[in-house]
C-alpha cells in the first residue's frame, strides 16, 4: 500500500501538481441491531480505496478509486489534477497551505480486547438478554439494542515527505426502552441516545458500561414517564446532565467554531456561524468559568487521532478561554485567513472516497469546581435537571436553539422533587453560556462520543467527541417546547 500511495503522489506531481497527498483506507465493520428478541439489522463488511488530493494552478482537485492497481491510480491522480486546474479558474485567490513539519509516524488508538474476536452469537446474546430484562417490566412495548465495531487502517503520504500510518478501533453500545399507552409513548436510553456510547476502544467498552446492569432501570423509568406530569413552563436554574451537555457543546460551540462555516465557505446542514473572525478575541462567549477546547489528542475519546487527513499532528486548541472566544477548528488552507501560522489539525474525511473538510475533533468543556451532580443539585434551591437528548433544533448561524431531553427532574430546596416528561429548554447561545454559574468536577466528567455528525455536500458523517461534566445555567427558559 505504501508503494501505491507514493506512486499516486509521484504521478500527480508529474502532471503538474504543486502539492499532492494520497490517503489509503481499509475499513472493517460490524453493526448489530435488535428490536425486542429479533435481529433487525446485521451489517458486516469491508471497504478499501485511495483518495488523491492535489493543488494545481492554485486550485484544489480530488479523485478516488477502489481499484488499487498502478493503472487505476495513475488515472485517478491525473483526474485530480484536471479537477484542480478547472477549479483554479473559479478561485478568487490561490490555495495557500500553512506549513506543517514532515511526519514519519505511526499511531494506534487504545483498546484491550479486539471486538472482532468476539463471536456474532455472543454479541446478539448480550442484546437479547438486555431485551428480556426490559420486556419483563410491565408497560414496556418496544426495546432496541445496538453494537457497532469499526476498525480503520489508514495510510497518508504527501509530496512534502510525510508518511503516516494510523490504525483505530471504534466501538459502541446502547440499549433503549419504549413504553406506551393509549395516550402517550416515552423512551429511556442508556448510556445515551444516538445508539449509546461511542469511544476509541475495544470490547472492554461493553463491560465498562454494563448494559445488563442498567436494562431494568431504564425500562422502569420509561414506564414511569407515562404517568409523570408534563414539564412546566418557566425560567430559572436549569442543570444539564453530562450527556446532554455533550450535544449542547456540539451544536452551540463545535459547529460555529468550524472556520469554514465562520468564513461562509460551507453552509450545508444548518451551516454558517455567528462566530465571525471579527469576534475572535473580543466576544464574551460565556461566563468566566467556561473553558472549551478542541482536543484531538484525547486518546480514548471518539474524536481522537494522531494526525488529521492532511497530515497535521493532532493538537489541543482553545476555543473559549475564561469565557472569551479565542479559537477555531481550522485547516492548512484556512489558517492564514485568521492569522494562524499553523493548522489546528481538524481536516477529516468520512472515507477514502471523500475529500477532507473541517470537522470537530473532541470539542469539550473543561471540568469546574462545583463537585458532583449531586453537589450541584444540593446547591440549587429551585430549578430543573435534564439529561439524555431527545431532539434538537438550532438556527443556521448556531445562535437560537431549543433542545428536549428524555427525562427531567424538578428541584425544590436542593432535592429532587419529582419526575417530569417532555422536558425542554432553549435560549440564545451567548446569553445561555454567560448564564453558566456552576460546572461539575472530574467526578462526573465523561467524554461522550457522537458518531453521526452530518456536514458537507455530498454529505459526510463524522464521529466526534465531547467531554463534559454536569453544569448549571441561571435564568434559562425551560418547558419551551409546549409553551402556550
Amino acid at each position: 500500500m505504501l508503494d501505491l500511495a507514493r506512486y499516486a503522489v509521484e504521478v500527480a506531481t508529474g502532471y503538474g501538481a504543486a502539492y499532492a497527498d494520497a490517503r489509503v483506507l481499509e475499513q472493517h465493520y460490524q453493526i448489530i441491531q435488535t428490536k425486542d428478541m429479533t435481529v433487525s439489522g446485521l451489517n458486516i463488511g469491508d471497504t478499501c480505496g485511495i483518495g488523491v488530493r492535489v493543488v494545481c494552478n492554485g486550485g484544489w482537485g480530488f479523485a478516488s478509486t477502489q481499484q488499487l492497481t498502478r493503472e487505476a491510480i495513475q488515472a485517478t491522480a491525473a483526474r485530480a489534477v484536471e479537477v484542480a486546474k478547472a477549479s483554479a479558474v473559479c478561485m478568487d485567490e490561490p490555495v495557500r497551505l500553512a506549513p506543517e513539519p514532515v511526519h514519519k509516524a505511526a499511531w494506534a488508538s487504545p483498546y484491550k480486547i479486539d471486538p472482532f474476536t468476539i463471536s456474532i452469537d455472543d454479541k446478539i446474546s448480550l442484546l437479547f438478554q438486555c431485551a428480556e430484562l426490559m420486556l419483563a417490566v410491565k408497560g414496556v412495548t418496544l426495546t432496541q439494542g445496538e453494537l457497532t465495531f469499526i476498525r480503520d487502517d489508514k495510510l497518508f503520504v504527501s509530496s512534502e515527505g510525510s508518511e503516516i500510518h494510523q490504525t483505530s478501533m471504534r466501538s459502541s453500545c446502547g440499549i433503549e426502552s419504549n413504553a406506551s399507552n393509549e395516550h402517550d409513548r416515552q423512551r429511556r436510553s442508556y448510556p445515551n441516545s444516538f445508539g449509546g456510547q461511542h469511544e476509541n476502544a475495544g470490547w472492554e467498552l461493553i463491560a465498562r458500561w454494563d448494559l445488563l446492569g442498567n436494562a431494568t432501570r431504564i425500562a422502569e423509568e420509561s414506564v414511569a414517564l407515562l404517568a409523570a406530569p408534563q414539564c412546566p413552563q418557566g425560567q430559572g436554574n436549569v442543570i444539564i446532565g453530562s450527556s446532554q451537555m455533550g450535544l449542547q457543546i456540539h451544536e452551540s460551540c463545535g459547529h460555529p467554531s468550524e472556520l469554514d462555516r465562520a468564513l461562509g465557505h460551507e453552509i450545508n446542514f444548518a451551516g454558517g456561524s455567528f462566530l465571525t473572525p471579527n469576534l475572535l478575541g473580543n466576544l464574551k462567549y460565556g461566563a468566566d468559568i467556561v473553558n472549551l477546547v478542541a482536543d484531538g489528542t484525547s486518546y480514548g475519546a471518539l474524536g481522537g487521532f494522531g494526525y488529521d487527513d492532511e497530515g497535521v499532528q493532532s493538537q489541543c486548541v482553545p476555543l473559549v478561554k475564561d469565557g472569551i472566544f479565542c479559537g477555531y477548528l481550522s485547516s492548512r488552507d484556512t489558517a492564514h485567513l485568521v492569522g494562524l501560522n499553523r493548522s489546528g489539525g481538524a481536516m477529516r474525511a468520512e472515507s477514502w472516497n471523500q475529500q477532507p473538510i473541517i470537522r470537530m475533533t473532541n470539542v469539550s468543556m473543561r471540568p469546574g469546581d462545583a463537585g458532583s451532580l449531586n453537589d450541584i443539585i444540593a446547591d440549587t434551591e429551585d430549578g430543573i435537571y435534564v439529561d439524555t437528548n431527545k431532539s434538537w433544533s438550532i438556527d443556521d448561524r448556531r445562535y437560537n436553539f431549543q433542545f428536549s431531553t428524555e427525562a427531567g427532574y424538578m428541584i425544590k430546596n436542593g432535592k429532587i422533587a419529582g419526575l417530569v416528561k417532555n422536558p425542554s429548554y432553549g435560549g440564545i447561545t451567548t446569553e445561555f453560556w454567560n448564564g453558566c454559574d456552576a460546572i461539575g468536577g472530574v467526578e462526573d466528567y465523561v467524554e461522550w462520543g457522537l458518531p453521526n455528525c452530518g456536514k458537507g455536500q455530498p454529505m459526510q458523517t463524522m464521529w466526534t467527541g465531547h467531554g463534559a461534566s454536569p453544569a448549571r445555567f441561571r435564568n434559562c427558559k425551560f418547558g419551551v417546547a409546549f409553551a402556550k
